[in-house]
């Protein structure tokens, strides 16, 4: 695919001309990162902003015992990392691939830059900082206070408004309720370590999910598909 049609998709430059982005393309180099790897920590000197070319990326914090929290999971076309006193929620976090993905970084002066010359640019940034720092607040309300229930429920829903695509299969003709295809593979042991839960927690609740008409099973390392009116009304239910 043409580097400029990836740059296309990125949230942040969505709007622009292909030529622009094709001017963008010496500052933005693709590295393209196995999976597993930890791509951004707390530990890291330089600050960055990390775009999301194609893959997915976890982020992610360590509580004092060691546990993992996730705070979010981002596809095609996300941003996080922090450049100079901005950061889009993800400072002080781990930023894990969970599939081959094609990521580049701009650095602070790079940005800089690029504000400078396209200033709607930078309105676009704080719109999307903002937004993240809602979706951070929210995510760590439901790790602090609802049970493994609610956060699985809560974290489908995030992952069906990311993810979700609408299922070609029809369960029975006209009327049906819609059903989504979650585009990205999880398996219960990774589900389990985004909610600081274990695996047999998460299976046992998935089947409930099943029974209760919320999701559908197709494989352990296959995607879930999701009802999503019921989902949000367990979700609503849910303490």
């Amino acid at each position: 695919m043409d580097k400029a049609k990836y740059l296309s998709r990125i949230d942040l430059f969505q709007g622009m001309t292909m030529e622009e982005l094709k001017r963008l393309e010496p500052v933005t180099p693709m590295n393209i990162i196995k999976k597993g790897s930890v791509i951004a920590s707390p530990h890291m000197d330089q600050k960055l902003l990390y775009l999301v070319k194609s893959g997915t990326v976890r982020l992610y914090k360590l509580t004092e015992d060691g546990k993992e929290l996730t705070l979010d999971v981002l596809g095609a076309g996300h941003l996080f990392g922090e450049i100079g006193s901005f950061t889009t929620g993800s400072d002080n976090t781990y930023a894990e691939t969970l599939e081959d993905s094609v990521i580049c970084t701009i650095d602070n002066e790079q940005f800089k830059d690029l504000i400078r010359e396209r200033p709607v640019m930078a309105l676009k940034f704080i719109e999307i900082v903002s937004s993240r720092l809602r979706e951070v607040q929210e995510m760590l309300e439901h790790l602090a206070y609802g049970s493994v229930r609610k956060r699985l429920l809560f974290l489908l829903y995030k992952l069906s408004q990311k993810f979700g695509v609408r299922s070609p299969i029809a369960e029975g003709g006209k009327g049906d309720a819609v059903w989504l295809d979650l585009n990205v593979k999880l398996t219960h042991e990774e589900l389990a370590s985004m909610l600081g839960s274990i695996r047999e927690t998460v299976t046992h609740l998935i089947n409930e999910f099943a029974a209760e008409g919320i999701v559908k099973k197709s494989g352990s390392r296959r995607s879930l598909s999701i009802q999503p009116e019921s989902l949000k009304t367990a979700l609503q239910a849910s303490k």
